[in-house]
Order: C-alpha cells, then sequence, then structure tokens
C-alpha cells in the first residue's frame, strides 16, 4: 500500500516525525480505515502521528506542496465515515492522528479552564477536572476512546447538552495548523473577544474539512456535589415533553439530562448486553432518564428529585419510576442508556437517523417517522432514544427477521431520505450530532443548498483551495 507515496515523500514523513510517528504496516493500519459501524473501509498508504504543533506545520505543508489528501482522525469513534480515507478519491490520502499529542497542557482553576492538545482521551479530561473540583461536562458513550480533537472537529453533543451546550459552547480558543501549513493561535482562555470574526468557529463542526486541530482551551464548571438520576415510565412522547416542561420550571438549572428512550431500545440492551437487567416489574412502551446535578452534597438532590417525581405521578404524567439510591445503581440506569447502540448493532444491521427537532415537535415527528417506517418496512422494529432535552433524536430501524441484510441495507438512502424529510419539514436538521461525513453529502446539497452550501463552499475554498483537507467529505468526492 505505501506504493502510493514514492519512497522520497516517505522519508520526507520520517524525517518529521521519526519512526515512532509514521505507521506504514497494513495490519497495524487496518483498525483505522474501517467505520464502527462496518459501512465504511478506506485506503491509505501511511498514518502519521506528530507529537508536536512543529511536525502537524510540517506534514501538512508536505501535503499540500505534493498533492497528498490529509485525513484527520481521532478515536475513530464517527458515524458518518468522516474520519475514513475516502474509498473514490484518486489522490494519495494519509491519516493523520494526534495520537502523540495529548498532553493536558494546564488547568486554571481560577479561570475555570482547561488547555489540552486534541489527541486527549475525552474520560482523561473528565478525571483531570475532577481531581481539581471543576467538571467538565461533555459526556458520551465513546468518552473511553474518542479525542478531544473528533470531539471539536464534529460538535459532539451528548448527554448534558440540556444544560452545558455542545461542544461549541464549551471552546474558548484553539491552535489550528491550516491547510497550507501556517499555524492559527487563537490559543485564548477569554470568555469576552470581540476584536473581528471569531475565528475558531470556522474549525469546530467542520470535520477537519478546513485544518488540523492540535490544541484548545475549554471551559470548566463547578462539579456538582450531589447528583439525583431516576428512571421513570410515561405513556407516550407527547407525556415525556410535558414532563420535560415541567422539570425545567422545578429544577431550573440543576436538571442536567433529560433522555428518552422507546421499549425496544431498552430490550435490545437486556438481551445483548451482560450484566443489564429491566428495574421494573412491568413492561412500559416509553422511558425517561432525567439527571440532576447539585451543588449540596447528601440527599438533597434526592430529595428534589423525589419531590418533583411524586408531583409528576399525581399529574399521571409519570406512572412508574427508579430513583437511584447509590453510584452503583446510577451507574447501572447510565449504562442502559449508554449501550443502546452497541446492543442494536448486536441485534442485526441497522438503519440509524441523527435528526434533531425544536423539543415541542419530537412527538409530532416520532408519530409520522414511525408511522412511514412501518409502510415502508413492516415488521422492522423501531429503536428510538436519544436527547429529548435538545430534540435530538436517534430514530433507527431494525433488520426485520423476514428480510435479509443485505436487502434491509439497500434501503438506507430512500429511507433516510424521508425520514430527514419529516425533520425538515419540522424545523429540524437531518445530522444533529454525528456531522455530516461521507454519510449525508447528498442531504446536505437536498436541505441546505443555495446561498447556505454556496457560502459553506466558499470557506472551504478560502481555507483550503487545494482541496486537501479531509477530501470527499461534507461536500462529497466531486
Amino acid at each position: 500500500m505505501a506504493a502510493d507515496l514514492t519512497n522520497s515523500i516517505l522519508e520526507q514523513f520520517h524525517s518529521i516525525v521519526g519512526p515512532a510517528g509514521v505507521v506504514t504496516d497494513a495490519e497495524t493500519l487496518a483498525p483505522h480505515l474501517t467505520e464502527w459501524r462496518g459501512l465504511y473501509h478506506g485506503r491509505t498508504p501511511a498514518m502519521l502521528a506528530p507529537a508536536n504543533t512543529a511536525e502537524a506545520a510540517a506534514i501538512l505543508r508536505t501535503c499540500r506542496d505534493q498533492g497528498i489528501g490529509v485525513v484527520p482522525q481521532g478515536g475513530n469513534t464517527g458515524l458518518a465515515g468522516g474520519a475514513i480515507p475516502h474509498s473514490t478519491i484518486e489522490r494519495p490520502q494519509i491519516l493523520i492522528s494526534a495520537r502523540r499529542m495529548n498532553a493536558i497542557r494546564e488547568v486554571d482553576t481560577d479561570n475555570y479552564t482547561i488547555t489540552a492538545e486534541s489527541g486527549c482521551i475525552l474520560a482523561d479530561l473528565q478525571e483531570a477536572a475532577a481531581a481539581v473540583e471543576r467538571f467538565f461536562p461533555l459526556s458520551l458513550a465513546a468518552e473511553g476512546s474518542c479525542q478531544l480533537g473528533g470531539n471539536i472537529s464534529t460538535n459532539a453533543g451528548g448527554t448534558n447538552v440540556l444544560r452545558y451546550g455542545n461542544t461549541r459552547d464549551l471552546v474558548l480558543g484553539l491552535e489550528v495548523v491550516l491547510p497550507d501549513g501556517r499555524v492559527f493561535d487563537g490559543l485564548r482562555g477569554l470568555r469576552k473577544d470581540n476584536t473581528g470574526y471569531d475565528l475558531k468557529q470556522l474549525f469546530i463542526g467542520a470535520e477537519g474539512t478546513l485544518g488540523f486541530i492540535t490544541t484548545a482551551v475549554c471551559k470548566l464548571f463547578s462539579r456538582p456535589r450531589g447528583f439525583a438520576t431516576a428512571l421513570v415510565a410515561v405513556a407516550d412522547p407527547d407525556a415525556a415533553i410535558a414532563l420535560h416542561s415541567q422539570a425545567r420550571i422545578a429544577l431550573g438549572d440543576q436538571l442536567i439530562a433529560f433522555e428518552l428512550m422507546n421499549r425496544r431500545a431498552l430490550d435490545m440492551v437486556f438481551e445483548n448486553i451482560p450484566g443489564t437487567r429491566d428495574p421494573f416489574e412491568e413492561s412500559h412502551r416509553w422511558y425517561v432518564l432525567i439527571e440532576l446535578g447539585s451543588a449540596e452534597p447528601g440527599p438533597i438532590a434526592d430529595k428534589l428529585m423525589g419531590t418533583f417525581l411524586a408531583e409528576s405521578a399525581d399529574s399521571r404524567l409519570v406512572y412508574d419510576g427508579v430513583l437511584a439510591q447509590s453510584g452503583a445503581q446510577r451507574e447501572a440506569l447510565w449504562r442502559m442508556r449508554h449501550s443502546i447502540s452497541e446492543a442494536q448493532k448486536k441485534s442485526g444491521a441497522g438503519i440509524k437517523h441523527d435528526i434533531s427537532v425544536p423539543v415541542s415537535k419530537v412527538a409530532v415527528f416520532l408519530r409520522r417517522a414511525d408511522e412511514f417506517a412501518r409502510q415502508r418496512i413492516p415488521g422492522a422494529p423501531v429503536v428510538a432514544f436519544g436527547h429529548l432535552g435538545d430534540g435530538n433524536i436517534h430514530f433507527n430501524l431494525n433488520q426485520p427477521a423476514t428480510m435479509a441484510a443485505d436487502a434491509f441495507l439497500a434501503l438506507w438512502p430512500e429511507v433516510s431520505r424521508d425520514v430527514h424529510s419529516i425533520a425538515a419539514d419540522l424545523g429540524g436538521s437531518f445530522s444533529a450530532e454525528h456531522g455530516v461525513g461521507a454519510l449525508k453529502c447528498d442531504e446536505l446539497v437536498r436541505l441546505r443548498g443555495g446561498v447556505e452550501l454556496s457560502l459553506m463552499r466558499a470557506v472551504k475554498g478560502a481555507l483550503d483551495p487545494d482541496g486537501i483537507m479531509n477530501p470527499g467529505k461534507i461536500f462529497g468526492a466531486s
């Protein structure tokens, strides 16, 4: 595979990063060339891992001069093919990894910021903040393997967006190597800085198409001293929306997460994830996982949650529920929620959607999408779950028992087009938190064309006129 690059170019890369920073062995490269769901398989002659910003800049200068495509890759946990070399691009493409740039440079407790290199594992940032009684709120199922640079490049959401916002809301400053090797130094921990365009925002959510993020300054928060976590049964998504509105009033800013799950999602967890069990004696159609974080230690959070749930039961918004009585029970409830994607993967082929609509429209979307799915693919289990508090729903279909996996997956483009149209008709987005990548390029043209897409292309052309950064992503392979 290394034949795609001349020996002289490979020697240049070796001289830049040293032997520890160049991987050309096919067996070692293999895990980096397949997307988590197995939808995309790429090809590359080499993966380069710079140890610092200067090395990353030298790599990009070389690639620009030689016309080599550059595909940034973090923990390779994305679900839209954005970190895999595009299979139809003819020019050589190298992977660039920040795995050797994984230092936490500073935790400024008084400024409530953390400065970390882009190869840091998300869980390590959370632990570094906790060690000084601070809180880094970005949290998602892949936090044990995803990297900060990938989180920023995809504007990751996760379970705490309701209170703390997306990754975009957590980043104060960035250092980015541009496609021509220049370095944008915006590494400032300022909450107020009205000096022209906020350039860092260009790179957040750009999926590696505008540059290679090397370091970030992110916000920290006061660490909650008490948590209260409950799983409750509700009649339907309409009741869940009403419960969410009441929770925002009763719990205020202490409300951290509000997650919606249908019964099929949990059944798959119980069937496929060892050590999980149904905490209820009876089965229910819909569930909500609620969590609040209190600045006060001890039982205050539990008391506040208990009062809210009792009032909700009296008003018949909730008709069953369990309140975690220990840290282990809280972890068990969250494990159920975080295991849904893994469980669905073990249950056969799946057609997945990552949409968002206004919170008030979630129930309408679910009714319309469910009706469409049952008519289009009879017998396909509907797996619906997501972050109701911010309107992000994962509406997934699993392979029916009577249909072969290949035949089922062949319907993906057609089915997704209709599901995305339902979301768009309700003022929503076809990609809430997983990005466009290689998967949804056509949908970007269809649903966000015109002036919006023209402006995106203009930004891409201004920063990356040679088109070397993550070719084939967002804008397609043309």
